[in-house]
């Protein structure tokens, strides 16, 4: 993993196993009220990575996490759990103001974290809101490079 001078992390991950522990490390490393816009193609592990950050950031029912491409929107809720996690696939959505539609104000607070997978479909709603951009690519048949960019001071730190 480097830690770029230019508030950048990258990471190489070898496995789908090891994409979802880097998530949990992130998920773990997070204070609440964090955007975190995911890009890559299919199968570039983008539900994998927020499998690792629900349970990292102590989410109910991890194992159910999945991409909610038709439903939109999952909520990962429960009493006593450290952050509510909200995971917004936005696949589908054509427009920012359908994106807005959803309720996104109403789940970004304190202790939420709001995880959205095909985030640059909805860059523009995203553009004001200091939002952790994680992109991931294709390296081989099992191995993805994971980038963030712009993650808060806190979390490079629980990275390294």
């Amino acid at each position: 993993m480097t830690d770029a001078a230019d508030n950048t992390i990258e990471y190489v991950s070898n496995s789908p196993e090891e994409t979802i522990q880097f998530g949990r490390r992130i998920g773990a490393g997070l204070a609440g009220g964090e955007i975190i816009g995911l890009t890559g193609p299919l199968g570039s592990g983008k539900t994998h990575l927020i499998k690792g950050i629900a349970a990292g950031a102590g989410a109910a029912e991890c194992a159910r996490v999945s991409s909610p491409t038709f439903v939109i929107v999952n909520e990962y809720l429960a009493p006593g759990a450290r952050l509510d996690v909200y995971h917004i696939d936005a696949y589908r959505i054509e427009t920012t103001a359908e994106f807005e539609m959803l309720g996104f104000d109403e789940i970004c607070y304190r202790r939420s974290v709001v995880l959205i997978e095909w985030a640059d479909k909805v860059a523009d709603a995203l553009a004001h809101t200091g939002a952790i951009a994680i992109e991931l690519s294709h390296l081989g048949a099992s191995q993805r490079s994971i980038v963030l960019r712009n993650p808060p001071r806190y979390l490079a730190e629980a990275l390294k």
